[in-house]
């Protein structure tokens, strides 16, 4: 079978499935392409995604020895009860254990606790922090990233305590973690603006060989590693009693000297972080949550190890998840013994579970790597296709191929697919927003181009603009020639119909300009799109016979949109836009154009134009002339003219009205010819 015949049998399916089918098909085969690329942005599949992740985190993680370049510091809850203080912690046993350890010598220290309430030994603590010879980095948080871990109260707070013990080697750190919608902490957190360096990558920056700046912004995995054995932890723990104590001190100081030292908390009940071993529990030791320190020393360890887990290139996942929904697709679409579709289905299902898995062990990051997103990706299109092969088949299709066979607009078959009372001949009244355009000087112009060119831009013009209408949401009437007519508020009515509108009338006039740039050489030159916006009472719904019916709008407010747009050529203006539809639009583009009385109408109507780049002081200026010219002031009214003359010397539009307002009397409209 030849390209030509696939084209013809995929045309007659396409019009046996209806377009709404196919947009249907469209819309879940788009779905499932997001689910197959964000579905850790989606909800529900985001936590199978979560725990998919832990599993190959948990069951991937290094085995190692106790790391001998770091070491941990901890109070317990032994060290409470001797010191007699819970929280915050006794910060002389603490002032301590610094002096010893700086005595035995150690490549830094990050103490991750905060002192963000005074205390009665703070002078203790600071005098020893002063006194440093070893680089010390101090827990630092705010409220404005961490505002479950400190007030506002207690950062000022912790910012005086610092302050006051800050030396050329003792400096602040950040010590935020952040962990994920279900409390897991599985990424380093980001670097805010206004924090200082992260407690890792600030400990290691003052150590030459050791730092690595591609940390410095990294947001990747925190590479979590496994004890070899139960009673061999990753990171020696030493209570800061033995360390604090002068007689003890000697007795760990091999376990410290030379070495990173993290000071922290050791609490059943506080500090404590899910990580990837929380539910798949640790290989070895069976440990569930974490302390804050110990990530913190993970973080740290990761960093001098440079280990950097990269994700697969995005065009990578890319092609991953369209392969995904093709495959889906496919599958569905294939004609075979069921046997051989269950096995291709179960092949594909463990092709997509496996290969994050084998990505994980060949060491690159897979934190945001769809799995199930994969495997739903698939289950929506093979769905889509499924049900789309069904409608074909299925012979019941009379309204849907009715209503489109009318050629009523878009968003009136859907409607009219959800209520089909909607197909009967009637009207009703509603309040709309009406829009008319033109294309000024088209008519002259098919008098000296042939008509085989002039339908081509017609075409051409037409599809630009009915497209801008589309894609705000508006309900296209008609076409009149080169005109568009349009409205929002039926058959539904959104409450931002008006700022739709407005925004679509501004875009079919750039569309109009956009059109007139790519008219080929030889085409006289055409003019410009004109837009007339007008909101009212008008009688909307099916008119005509049984052969035929049209979903149009009638009545006076349609009139008034007509006329808005003539108006255009006289008053120079490009979009003009009624007092009534402005102020429903919640939009503040607008440049007030002044009081005019419409061709065919006796009662005046304020009209603005939109100009969403206009500076806004010259927009006021432009109302401020207007005011004084209602209110009579001739004064000011001459004065805000020679500033207009100014700032808007080359505005036909501006020195058009400012002709007009020469012309009339205080507060007097000016009647269009």
């Amino acid at each position: 079978m030849d390209v030509s015949d696939w084209g013809r049998r995929l045309r007659r399916a396409m019009a046996q499935l209806g377009r709404q089918r196919v947009a249907v098909a469209v819309l879940l085969l788009a779905t499932a392409l997001f689910a197959a690329l964000f579905s850790w942005q989606i909800p529900l599949l985001r936590d199978a995604e979560s725990a998919l992740y832990d599993i190959r985190a948990a069951n991937f993680a290094p085995r190692v020895d106790p790391d001998k370049r770091i070491a941990m510091v901890v109070y317990t809850a032994d060290t409470n009860r001797a010191t007699g203080q819970i929280s915050p912690v006794d910060r002389t046993i603490l002032a301590k254990a610094l002096a010893q350890i700086d005595r035995i010598g150690v490549k830094g220290v990050g103490i991750d606790i905060l002192f963000d309430s005074p205390q009665d030994d703070d002078p203790l603590l600071q005098s020893t922090l002063k006194g440093m010879k070893t680089p010390v980095f101090l827990a630092y948080a705010d409220n404005r990233t961490n505002r479950d871990a400190i007030t506002y109260e207690q950062e000022q707070d912790l910012r005086r305590f610092i302050a006051a013990a800050q030396t050329a080697n003792v400096k602040p750190a950040s010590i935020l973690l952040e962990t994920d919608n279900d409390g897991v902490a599985r990424a380093w957190p980001m670097q805010y603006p206004g924090l200082p360096p992260l407690l890792s990558v600030a400990m290691t920056q003052r150590v030459a060989g050791d730092a690595d700046p591609r940390f410095a912004n990294y947001m990747g995995p925190i590479r979590f590693r496994s004890p070899t054995a139960s009673d061999r932890p990753v990171f020696d723990k030493i209570p800061i009693d033995l360390l604090a104590d002068p007689e003890t001190a000697p007795l760990v100081a091999d376990a410290i000297k030379g070495r990173y030292v993290l000071i922290g908390g050791d609490f059943s009940d506080f500090d404590q972080f899910d990580t990837p071993f929380t539910r798949t529990g640790n290989p070895v030791t069976g440990e569930t949550r974490m302390i804050g320190v110990e990530v913190h020393a993970s973080m740290l360890a990761q960093l001098l190890d440079k280990a950097l887990p990269l994700p697969p290139p995005m065009a990578i996942k890319v092609l991953a998840a369209l392969l995904a929904v093709g495959l889906g697709a496919a599958t569905a679409a294939v004609r075979t013994r069921t046997w051989l579709l269950a096995l291709a289905v179960v092949a594909q299902f463990g092709l997509f579970l496996a290969l994050p898995f084998l990505i994980e062990r060949a060491g690159m990051d897979t934190l945001r790597m769809p799995a199930m997103g994969w495997l739903v990706g698939w289950l929506i299109a093979y769905t889509a296709i499924s049900a789309a092969l069904r409608a074909i088949n299925a012979a019941q299709r009379e309204f849907a191929q009715g209503a489109l066979g009318k050629y009523l607009p878009r968003s009136v078959a859907s409607e009219i697919m959800r209520n089909p009372e909607r197909l009967s001949l009637h009207g009703e009244k509603r309040e709309i927003f009406c829009l008319f355009s033109d294309l000024e000087g088209f008519t002259k112009l098919t008098h000296a181009v042939e008509p085989e060119v002039i339908a081509r831009l017609l075409n051409d013009y037409l599809d630009r603009l009915s497209a801008v209408v589309l894609q705000y949401g508006g309900t296209l009437d008609k076409f009149v020639g080169d005109a568009v007519v349009a409205f929002w508020g039926a058959p539904i009515a959104y409450p931002d119909d008006g700022e739709r509108a407005v925004r679509a009338a501004y875009a079919m006039y750039l569309a109009g300009e956009e059109f007139r740039r790519s008219v080929p050489e030889g085409v006289p030159r055409i003019g410009r799109t004109r837009v007339g916006l007008h909101y009212g009472e008008a009688i909307v719904g099916n008119f005509g016979g049984e052969g035929r019916i049209q979903y149009t709008a009638l009545g006076d407010a349609m009139n008034t949109a007509a006329r808005l747009e003539g108006a255009n050529k006289p008053l120079d203006t490009t979009v003009l836009v009624s007092r009534a539809a402005m102020e429903r639009s919640g939009l503040d583009w607008f440049r007030p154009m002044g009081t005019i009385t419409l061709r065919g109408r006796a009662t005046p109507v304020d009209v603005f134009e939109p100009l969403p780049d206009m500076p806004a002081a010259d927009r006021a200026a432009v109302a401020d002339l207007i005011a004084a010219h209602d209110a009579g002031d001739s004064d000011r009214v001459l004065g805000l003219t020679d500033k207009l003359l100014e700032i808007a010397h080359s505005d036909d539009a501006v020195l058009n009205l400012l002709q007009r307002l020469q012309h009339t009397h205080k507060g007097e409209s000016y009647v269009l010819g």
